[in-house]
């Protein structure tokens, strides 16, 4: 019944589990140092890959969550991000979430997202009068890239690549790349299935996370879902889940209850043909990070974003 979770290997031999826990704590101080107790659930649940950003805030409380774990460093896979607007310090950032972490190294390093926001200190989303991004054009995500590319010379990073690119972005950004991603983590899910863009990251070796990997609500209540769910004797969460396994990707849900945590990652496996019906709920709608009125998702347009 159970097919736990498999173990995939990234395009330069560093092994990851599919199924990892979503760091994302809130916006609140509070919240974020609250993630500490269901990173340690999850950690006591058997999760071995969680997956954190510094601009999530929660680097801190994963980092005391692994110690007071007592497993060992080495069997947990530990993603983190370069933030938006740390565009021209990425050296520096790294540090900070090492530090953050309380880390000597992360398994992975992600560039959050290919546009690049103005650096105001204490401030993540910087604004123009008209409720606008700030963002800036200079440098460009293939020169971020670049530095991105040096900290794998330190030793301090196993495997480096990207989030929320697209064919096009990554197009650009393989032109001039040395280091070929080794993961693209992008919002996916039944109703955002990204069919083009799972076949040409398949081409080019680089492994799709996904985030927001359940679908919120609007996937987990709908019909074949909970059909299946039912047919398989487990939630609706665990179908979709399980799907992502069978499409042979990766996904980071993020649960603090420890029941949910638990089911998470003790998955069916789908027959074929119950696979491609949730793969035939796609509709290309996007639940996370949805354009505004204005076709702009965080400052730039949805064609600049190849969305």
């Amino acid at each position: 019944m159970s097919s736990g979770v498999p173990i995939l290997t990234l395009n330069n031999g560093v092994k990851i589990p599919a199924i990892g826990l979503g760091g994302w704590g809130g916006l609140s101080a509070e919240e974020r140092a609250a993630a500490k107790g269901w990173f340690l659930t999850g950690l006591q649940a058997g999760y071995r890959h969680i997956d954190v950003a510094q601009m999530y805030g929660t680097e801190e409380s994963l980092g005391k969550a692994i110690r007071e774990s007592g497993i060992p460093r080495e069997e947990i896979f530990v993603t983190t991000k370069l933030p938006w607007n740390h565009h021209s310090r990425v050296a520096q950032s790294f540090q900070e979430s090492l530090n953050n972490l309380g880390l000597d190294y992360v398994d992975l390093y992600l560039v959050h997202w290919p546009q690049r926001v103005v650096l105001e200190e204490g401030n993540d989303f910087p604004k123009h009068p008209d409720g606008s991004i700030k963002t800036v054009e200079s440098p460009s995500f293939n020169e971020v890239w670049a530095d991105v590319e040096k900290l794998l010379d330190t030793g301090k990073v196993r495997a480096i690549g990207v989030s929320n690119f697209s064919v096009k972005t990554l197009e650009t950004l393989l032109a001039t790349a040395k280091v070929v991603p080794a993961v693209n983590q992008v919002e996916l899910h039944p109703y955002l299935a990204q069919p083009d863009l799972v076949e040409y990251c398949k081409k080019k070796g680089i492994l799709i996370t996904a985030y927001t990997p359940t679908g919120y609500q609007n996937v987990l209540t709908d019909p074949t879902i909970t059909e299946l769910a039912g047919k398989y004797g487990v939630s609706p969460a665990q179908i979709v889940l399980a799907w992502h396994v069978a499409r042979g990707g990766s996904a980071c849900p993020k649960s603090s209850n420890v029941e949910r945590q638990k089911q998470n990652i003790n998955l069916p496996t789908l027959d074929a043909s119950d696979v491609a019906r949730v793969t035939a709920l796609d509709k290309g709608q996007r639940l996370c990070n949805k354009p505004d009125e204005n076709g702009r998702v965080w400052g730039v347009s949805v064609e600049e974003l190849g969305w």
